[in-house]
Formats: structure tokens, C-alpha cells, sequence
């Protein structure tokens, strides 16, 4: 009776902020530990997280909503969406932000230890949540592919990387991220909290449902974008090799390993730690100790994870060399020119020229970089 009742508090696990961090309160606040048999207080956990979560949330929201916007309109205004590239990057950049959007109402819900915005407000927004995550994990995996196609194979990349072909991939890739989606939305509710005299706002997955849950964030979220990335740069890395230029070889390689090893150590612990905490039994990890490292971590790993979108835009957008130039440009006759009228010579527009290695199967880019 024991175990069935230590199960049924475990199924209260999520994976998304707010509920993540607070389970539901019951949970956080009077779970119990059956090797001892003594309620497990874990006050101390909701504390943390309503003591610097918001902040970092706040900090998380500004840098990486001022970077994905100015990826959007440098896209729309100067690139105006010429290539595959600029799709997916638009796209990208738009899951970015539907991420975002939601944080400022998990660090309410975090700071004050009430759920206040209804049922269904909580489930439209782990919806915005669970899309964005998924539809920014799917746009690095097309980038990469992408990537792979412009360099690699550079002759069928001319009639492949159409715009065209990328609006129809990115529809698609909206549509799988909205089903994968589905069951952190059907499972996710608000409710009274009787004892405590608060609302919450968090999941009731039945046991088979939060296992498949999680093995499928982990399959999505770390599996599938390593095994891609492997696969698609280490076949780029092959050509690079072969190319002549050893200052823009060297530059292209370490980018490529900044994409790969920054994905790994922004997402990789949030999902090793999903894992532990929805077999904690298993692991040997459902002592009152333990489950608190798990939600302190959980706490610190996603939040970390979080941060990811404002390095989408610096790897995705700004290290490109022509995305550089696109940016001076539109600070100089969007920003200067509105207000200092007194500084021609700041906001004097540049000559857009293509770079030294620009090639038709690049879509305006670089080649050897591929951004």
C-alpha cells in the first residue's frame, strides 16, 4: 500500500516550467519518504525557486526576446526571406520566442506559489511551451540538414534549398512539434488546492503516459539532434578539411563544435535529470533526499536549458559574416537615422556585397562556414 501510494505522488512530475519546478504542492511541501516513514518537507525547494527563478527567467526573457526579434526583422526587412535558410532561421527564431513568451507567467506562478491565470490559460500556455520546445529542437535539425546540403552537396542543394521547399518542411515541422506537444497539454490542469487554500497548475499523467513522456522528450529533445548533428557534421567536417582556405577552414570547424557541444551542455543535463527523476525507484532515488536534489536540479538544469534560445541567435544568425554586415546596416538606417537626424554619416547605407565564396547553392551565405 505504501509503494502504490509513493507512485501515485511521483506521477505528479512534469516537464515544463512552473509545475516543473513546484510539482504540486502537496508533493512539495508534505510527500513522504517510506524508508523512514516521515513526511519529507521540501519547503526549501519551493523557497529557492521562488527566491531566483524569477530573476533568472527575467534576465532569460530580455536577452533572448532583444535577439530573436532582431533576427526576425533583419530576416524580414533586409534579407526579406530569400533563401531556405532564412525559414528555417525565421522559424527558429519564432519557437524561440513562443518559449519565452511563457516564462513571465511560470515566474509568477513560481514567486508566489498560486496559479492565478485559470485552467485554461494554464493549458494554452504549456501549449506555447511544449510547441516552442519542440519547434526549436526540429529547426536546428533542419539548419543542420541544411547546412549539410549547402556544403556537402552543393549541386543538388541548388534545386533542393528552394524557399519554396523550405515554407513546406516548416509547415510540416509545425504540425509534428503541435503533436508532440499533445501530452504534456491533455495531461496539464488547474486546480484547487484544498489543503493548502491555492490553486495549481500541473500534470496528471497516469504511470505508462509520464514514462512515455519523458522517453519521448529524450528521443526528441537529445537523441534525434545529436544523432543528426554526428551524422550531417562530421560529413561537413570532411569537406572542409578538403578546402584550401585554412583560415576560413579553421573558423567553419570551431564553429561547428561550438553548435554541437553547446546544444549537448544546455539541454543534455535537463534531460539526464528528467530521466533520474521519473525512474527515481528504479534508481535507487526515491529516499526524501534524494527527491530534493532531483527538484533542485531539475530546477537549475532547465532553467540552463532555458538560456539556449538567446544562444540560438548568436550561433544561428549573428556569426555569419554577411548577417554581421546586415545587422550594421539595419542599426544604421532603422536606429541612427531615426534618432540622431544630425549623423548622416552613421546611418549612410552600405553597398550590399556578396562575399568572396558566395556560390548560387548557398542561398547568400558562406560556404565553408555555412551560415
Amino acid at each position: 500500500m505504501a509503494m502504490e501510494n509513493k507512485d501515485l505522488l511521483s506521477q505528479l512530475v512534469t516537464s515544463m516550467p512552473g509545475s516543473l519546478f513546484l510539482r504540486d504542492a502537496e508533493e512539495v511541501t508534505t510527500s513522504y519518504d517510506y524508508e523512514v516513514a516521515v513526511p519529507c518537507k521540501k519547503t526549501s525547494v519551493q523557497h529557492m525557486a521562488a527566491q531566483f527563478l524569477p530573476l533568472l527567467y527575467a534576465l532569460v526573457v530580455i536577452f533572448g526576446s532583444v535577439g530573436n526579434i532582431l533576427v526576425i526583422l533583419i530576416l524580414i526587412t533586409c534579407k526579406r526571406l530569400k533563401s531556405m535558410t532564412d525559414i528555417y532561421l525565421l522559424n527558429l527564431a519564432i519557437s524561440d520566442l513562443l518559449l519565452l513568451l511563457t516564462l513571465p507567467f511560470w515566474a509568477h506562478y513560481v514567486a508566489t506559489n498560486s496559479w492565478v491565470f485559470g485552467d485554461a490559460m494554464c493549458k494554452a500556455l504549456t501549449g506555447l511551451y511544449q510547441i516552442g520546445y519542440f519547434g526549436g529542437i526540429f529547426f536546428i535539425i533542419l539548419l543542420t540538414i541544411d547546412r549539410y546540403l549547402a556544403i556537402v552537396h552543393a549541386v543538388f542543394a541548388l534545386k533542393a534549398r528552394t524557399v519554396t521547399f523550405g515554407v513546406m518542411t516548416s509547415g510540416v515541422t509545425w504540425l509534428v512539434a503541435v503533436f508532440a506537444a499533445l501530452p504534456g497539454i491533455i495531461f496539464i490542469r488547474s486546480q484547487k488546492d484544498v489543503e493548502h487554500s491555492f490553486d495549481t497548475c500541473g500534470p496528471h499523467f497516469p504511470r505508462m503516459w509520464k514514462n512515455f513522456h519523458t522517453i519521448m522528450r529524450n528521443l526528441l529533445g537529445l537523441v534525434l539532434p545529436l544523432l543528426v548533428m554526428v551524422i550531417c557534421y562530421s560529413c561537413i567536417l570532411r569537406t572542409l578539411l578538403r578546402c584550401r582556405n585554412e583560415k576560413r577552414k579553421h573558423k567553419a570547424v570551431r564553429l561547428i563544435f561550438a553548435i554541437m557541444i553547446g546544444y549537448f551542455l544546455f539541454w543534455a543535463p535537463h534531460n539526464i535529470v528528467l530521466i533520474l527523476d521519473t525512474f527515481q525507484v528504479f534508481f535507487g532515488l526515491s529516499s526524501c533526499e534524494n527527491t530534493s536534489q532531483l527538484d533542485r536540479a531539475l530546477q537549475l538544469t532547465e532553467t540552463l536549458g532555458m538560456t539556449h534560445c538567446c544562444v540560438n541567435p548568436i550561433i544561428y544568425a549573428f556569426v555569419g559574416e554577411k548577417f554581421r554586415r546586415y545587422l550594421v546596416s539595419f542599426f544604421r538606417k532603422q536606429v541612427v537615422k531615426r534618432f540622431c537626424r544630425q549623423c548622416p554619416v552613421l546611418y549612410r547605407e552600405t553597398v550590399d556585397r556578396a562575399s568572396s565564396t558566395y556560390t548560387p547553392s548557398t542561398g547568400e551565405q558562406d560556404v565553408s562556414v555555412g551560415l
